[in-house]
């Protein structure tokens, strides 16, 4: 009984010290020095299977951010060398960050640096000192600087070493400096060992990230190193879209514009639904995507991207895209309104703010189409396209039409080359125009009307003109849009 009483005390005693105003702000200061961050902390308390346990911490964002904390985090434990707290050298064997939230903000020259403190003596103590140099303390009651006329200064602050960091449960928002999410991760667990002063090394796991809410991962895993200039990635393994994704990803957060470096491989990525998460239509293009993607460029500005890749589409089928649909049923072409396709590519690179389609190329049993040109990043496409069939088709066309189908270079099929224009969003073609030629435009009606296009609209125009003009004269017939 009397070595649990006397274990008892020494424990009321540890905490008592440990929560001390005096022990309490030397030891929140140091770690701020270790961070160069101001960290703040609610309370301190000591357990002898827990630790020190520091709840409530919080690291305020810089004074022209937008309200809120930089880290919000539930507990901070840290299991430390009980004799190093009355020693200079405070010995860390384990640092654990609970379910820390941090709200990251890029800054306006393109970088994500952590908040540093405005506290001079912080500041003061976080810049390299001479060996033997005395460091600076905080100049309050319980930690006062020392009086040099009454003899060698005391030397009163702790020295930290960290042997161990893990992190578990933590959120992470990365803003632009316009305060857009450019990427969300959630459910980050770390497990790593400090090398050298503030470099880790070890194991990362993500439950979920989210990419400008366009491209999505999950369960990604990987090593991690972290320095406080950059970041690496080297062994990405993850899941995008129902498929696997492997690769490598490295950002240089402190150099200008935070320049990256990315490689990935993906397969068995369901084409479908990877549309539908970045907000396209569902059911255009349905099987299995595979290919790669190096690519390297600056997270503060998502034009300057350079790179190339290549994506390829087993099993697929290309169905209602409207403009082929139509075709397809005013020509009587049945494939043409749902391709099975036995081919499927598109190779590419990409120079800032563009990306050059060099090939693309889908093929279906008797049809052929091909494009080259250019997509840039906000949505505006230029590509000069062709559609080629076979005989078997050509044949089933009626003759003015298949008359506009030449031979091409490959056997036995014929192609009409056209443009595709607009957006994206908005694709605009001239392909009903040189499928139907100059002396079938009606034709080009009966499209309009399965393409969805008003004949009444067109009709109101010209009934607008006639009433409009003029007496005596004849108005212009309204042109077709």
């Amino acid at each position: 009984m009397g070595v649990v009483a006397l274990f008892a005390l020494a424990l009321l005693g540890l905490n008592l010290y440990v929560q001390s105003e005096a022990t309490q702000t030397r030891i929140q200061q140091e770690l701020s020095h270790r961070i160069h961050a101001h960290l703040q902390i609610k309370r301190m308390s000591v357990t002898p299977w827990g630790g020190l346990k520091l709840t409530g911490i919080t690291i305020p964002q810089t004074p022209d951010a937008p309200p809120g904390d930089f880290l919000d985090a539930k507990s901070f434990r840290l299991r430390v060398s009980i004799p190093s707290l009355f020693q200079r050298m405070l010995v860390i064997k384990e640092i654990a960050l609970i379910e820390p939230h941090v709200v990251w903000r890029q800054n306006e020259d393109g970088k994500w640096r952590l908040p540093t403190s405005n506290d001079p003596t912080i500041e003061t103590a976080a810049r390299s000192e001479p060996a033997g140099a005395e460091p600076v303390t905080a100049a309050t009651p319980s930690a006062a600087a020392p009086d040099h006329s009454s003899g060698p200064p005391e030397k009163t602050s702790f020295q930290p070493e960290v042997r161990r960091v893990n992190l578990t449960g933590g959120n992470f928002q990365f803003l632009d400096e316009n305060g857009k999410v450019v990427a969300r991760f959630e459910g980050v667990d770390f497990f790593s060992a400090m090398r050298r002063s503030l470099t880790l090394r070890g194991d990362a796991r993500v439950a979920k990230i989210s990419l400008r809410d366009r491209f999505f991962l999950s369960d990604l895993r990987s090593p991690l190193r972290y320095e406080p200039t950059a970041v690496d990635l080297s062994a990405i393994s993850a899941h995008a879209a129902g498929g696997d994704l492997s690769g490598s990803f490295a950002l240089q957060q402190q150099s200008e514009g935070s320049p990256f470096k990315a490689v990935v491989k993906f397969q068995n990525v369901v084409a479908d639904r990877l549309v539908t998460e970045a907000g396209g239509p569902a059911g255009v293009v349905t099987g299995q995507l595979e290919g790669h993607l190096e690519a390297a460029g600056k997270t503060a500005d998502p034009n300057a991207l350079e790179g190339s890749g290549e994506i390829i589409l087993r099993d697929g089928r290309v169905q209602q895209y409207s403009l082929l649909s139509a075709l397809g049923q005013v020509l009587q072409i049945d494939e043409l309104t749902q391709l099975n396709l036995t081919e499927a590519h598109a190779k590419f690179h990409i120079t800032p703010g563009v990306v050059n389609v060099d090939e693309l190329v889908l093929r279906s049993p008797n049809i052929r189409l091909s494009a080259s040109g250019t997509i840039k990043f906000n949505g505006k496409l230029y590509l000069d396209s062709r559609l080629a069939i076979d005989e078997k088709i050509r044949g089933q066309l009626f003759r003015p039409i298949a008359q506009n189908f030449q031979p091409t270079e490959d056997a036995g099929m014929s192609a009409v080359d056209f443009q595709v224009s607009g957006t994206i969003d908005k694709p605009k073609s001239n392909l009903v125009d040189r499928i139907v030629g100059r002396d079938l435009k009606d034709l080009g009606s009966v499209v309009d009307m399965f393409l969805g296009r008003d004949k009444n609209e067109r009709g109101k125009k010209k009934q607008l003109l006639r009433e409009t003009a003029p007496e005596g004269t004849a108005a212009s017939p309204a042109p077709s849009p």
